[in-house]
């Protein structure tokens, strides 16, 4: 015998959806949501007056009405009434981003930390988020907590570092950053944080495969709208599929991996990106040989994987802001010359999120398990509520 819905779940359902539409459409008036919801008015009302007394949401003007008489108040997400932060840890230093319930930046600083995985380091890294957290404008009680995207592939749950190669910290755990942080703590690899903010940016993306074209090659596999981790957690790890047996020697221990031809940094080595492309794009014959070379690699790793899942690809990383539409033409005809299949040229985008990508989508969990668990909230701001990712 199917149970019976409590009056309790009935109020909590309410309350999550009246605060989604607004949530979703910014500035609404009570009328708004008892027509498009429909809901009672005096349901509205009650939900409305217990959330702007949360803080949840607040009055945010007046809005005209149709007919003659007082205008409407409006209501809209009390954006701040939650924040979360983003730390990107590479070798080089630290980028901390602070961004609320809409997923925007609120601040943002660098830190020239050099990584050592030693607990000296851990704890000045957290020395230096808290003085971060202490510079933002809003209560610490705010915060619902702090992820780390990492250069490595991380445990199901978060919470470990299972290969980290790159950094040399295969074994890392959450608690050498918790114990100096009164927050929660999750891990996420960096590709799935950028993969994470496409998807934040992009509410009619389904399934993909995101590239992260950065100093290191990376990936992730997006299937409807999940990011999918694999049996041993290492699925989308296209930098190691080995296509030179013979060539470079790639962190991984291996020669010829994707890495060593597909990264940003088996392109350009040394040479300054923005000095590069100033060169590409005028014409000059070295650079340009450089580039078109890549770009053929690029079609050859793209091509194969469009074989095995055939998707959209989104082109991401530091060097997205650089790609024309002669550049995916080249790609396309590359790929074609290729594949058996005649596909349109249609399934190469370019991602919409190439600044701070990571950094907003390693933040972005702790934002959604809130959002999806309105319902339950209750009390004032101050009450302690943490999302856990």
């Amino acid at each position: 015998m199917p149970k019976s819905i409590t009056p309790g779940q009935i109020r909590k359902t309410n309350r999550q959806q009246i605060y989604n539409y607004i949530y979703e459409h910014k500035t609404v008036s009570q009328q708004d949501l008892t027509y498009a919801l429909r809901l009672s008015r005096p349901t509205v009302a009650s939900n409305l007056a217990e959330m702007e007394e949360t803080g949840l949401i607040y009055k945010s003007g007046q809005l005209d009405a149709d007919q003659v008489g007082r205008k409407a108040a409006a209501y809209s997400i009390a954006a701040d009434y939650r924040i979360s932060i983003g730390v990107e840890v590479t070798q080089e230093g630290a980028k901390i981003i602070a961004v609320d319930l809409y997923g925007r930046n609120i601040h943002r600083i660098t830190a020239k930390l050099h990584f050592k995985n030693v607990d000296t380091y851990y704890k000045r890294l957290c020395d230096v988020i808290l003085k971060f957290t202490a510079s933002l404008p809003i209560p610490g009680d705010r915060i619902l907590g702090i992820g780390f995207a990492m250069q490595g592939l991380i445990a199901a749950d978060g919470s470990t570092v299972v290969y980290g190669a790159i950094m040399g910290c295969t074994g890392l755990t959450t608690q050498a950053l918790s114990r100096y942080l009164p927050y929660p703590c999750s891990f996420v690899h960096d590709p799935d944080a950028a993969a994470l903010s496409e998807l934040w940016s992009s509410p009619n993306l389904t399934d993909a495969i995101y590239l992260s074209l950065s100093r290191h090659l990376g990936g992730s596999m997006i299937v409807k709208r999940n990011i999918v981790p694999g049996k041993h957690g290492h699925t989308a790890t296209f930098e190691h599929i080995q296509a030179r047996p013979r060539g470079k020697l790639c962190y991984c221990g291996k020669r010829g991996c994707m890495e060593t031809i597909c990264s940003m940094q088996s392109l350009l080595g040394d040479d300054d990106p923005e000095d590069f492309f100033q060169l590409v794009r005028s014409g000059a014959p070295e650079q340009t040989k450089r580039w078109q070379d890549y770009l053929k690699n690029l079609a050859g790793l793209i091509g194969m994987l469009h074989l095995v899942h055939d998707v959209d690809f989104i082109l991401g990383g530091h060097l997205a802001p650089y790609f024309t539409q002669s550049d995916l033409r080249l790609i396309y005809d590359e790929i074609r010359r290729g594949c058996p299949f005649d596909d349109s040229d249609d399934y190469l985008l370019i991602s919409k999120m190439p600044s701070h990508n990571i950094n907003i989508g390693v933040a972005l969990p702790y934002i959604q398990a809130f959002l999806a668990d309105i319902g339950q909230q209750a009390g004032s701001p101050s009450s302690g509520f943490r999302a856990e990712v």
